[in-house]
């Protein structure tokens, strides 16, 4: 059995090898819109594609976003003005794609707008501060996934969502990994509906990188204005040390866990768009393929384990 298996596995390999390889053609008049594009990974993407050629449609945030993205790309590529939580500007850039693409339809979706703050532990926060996050990071991708569905089901092409490993477990407290584990959970439903009209439904879940979701100083400006506003009781019950100590394990942390090699999510990403045989759902980093993804298969005693031993400690005042 052991021989069969050290033949098998690589024949499989191979075989899944030539597969993904190939590619569709005519990309020139593919049309991809990607959300996010002032910075980050929907940046690098929209570059990344124009320069192989597709039709970039870039969501920016605001006009610095477009005039920067414009400067360092082809005429092919444009850029509107979007914002994900806001559904009257999602149906503008949704009606301005329709007129673009015409009868061809959208070749491809990637939901990739997200934020990262506010981010603390649970008692920390309101229900508005969920609702802020869940408003780009959920609603958003399904808003703008939805505007331009009839587009991409004309195209029989693709939507890719880019949810997060935290969308498979949560390490700590807050609406990120609600709206991640949101984003898992409409990429799958949507997977099948759409499966009849030959549209594939992607996911992308990386670990841990270097943008700004990951950015220590805005996450410790974000936890120090929640601090302040927080009641005397909460803060007693955390003690006055703290903050301190939890500012010190995100500079530790994030001193050596996200990864500054951003392609290997956008490659991702592009494999999603262009290969004639996508994968279901990519895992780039190797945080998420060797910690993240198996811890989330443990039981849930070892998950709750691993991660209390090395929380913040903190002591009660009085």
């Amino acid at each position: 059995m052991f021989l069969y298996g050290f033949f098998l596995v690589p024949l499989w390999l191979i075989y899944r090898w030539v597969k993904e390889a190939q590619v569709v053609p005519n990309k020139s008049d593919r049309h991809v819109y990607i959300t996010g594009c002032d910075s980050g990974f929907g940046n690098l993407l929209a570059r990344h594609l124009d320069r192989l050629g597709y039709r970039v449609v870039a969501g920016c945030y605001c006009e610095k976003g477009e005039d920067d993205l414009r400067k360092v790309s082809s005429d092919r590529l444009a850029t509107l003005q979007l914002d994900v939580s806001d559904s009257q500007s999602v149906r503008r850039v949704a009606a301005s794609i329709k007129a673009l693409v015409g009868e061809k339809g959208l070749w491809a979706v990637v939901n990739n707008a997200g934020v990262s703050v506010p981010s603390a532990p649970c008692d920390w926060l309101t229900i508005d501060d969920y609702k802020s996050m869940l408003a780009v990071n959920l609603d958003g991708v399904i808003d703008v996934t939805l505007s331009v569905l009839p587009l991409i089901k004309k195209a029989r092409g693709r939507v890719v969502n880019i949810a997060s490993v935290f969308g498979r477990i949560s390490p700590f407290g807050g609406p990120y990994c609600i709206s991640k584990y949101g984003v898992e959970s409409f990429n799958d439903s949507l997977r099948l509906c759409m499966l009849p009209f030959g549209v594939k439904v992607l996911c992308i879940e990386p670990g841990f990188f270097k943008t700004n979701v990951t950015d220590s100083q805005i996450l410790k400006n974000n936890i120090q204005k929640l601090w302040d506003k927080l009641p005397q009781n909460v803060k007693d019950d955390y003690g006055q040390d703290y903050l301190k100590s939890a500012f010190a394990k995100l500079d530790d942390r994030f001193n050596y866990l996200p990864d500054g090699d951003l392609m290997k999510v956008v490659n991702c990403m592009e494999h999603a768009i262009s290969a004639v045989h996508p994968r279901t759902r990519y895992s780039p980093g190797w945080d998420a393929k060797l910690l993240w993804l198996p811890l989330s298969y443990m039981p849930t005693c070892i998950s709750d384990w691993f991660f209390l031993k090395d929380a913040v400690k903190f002591k009660p005042s009085g």
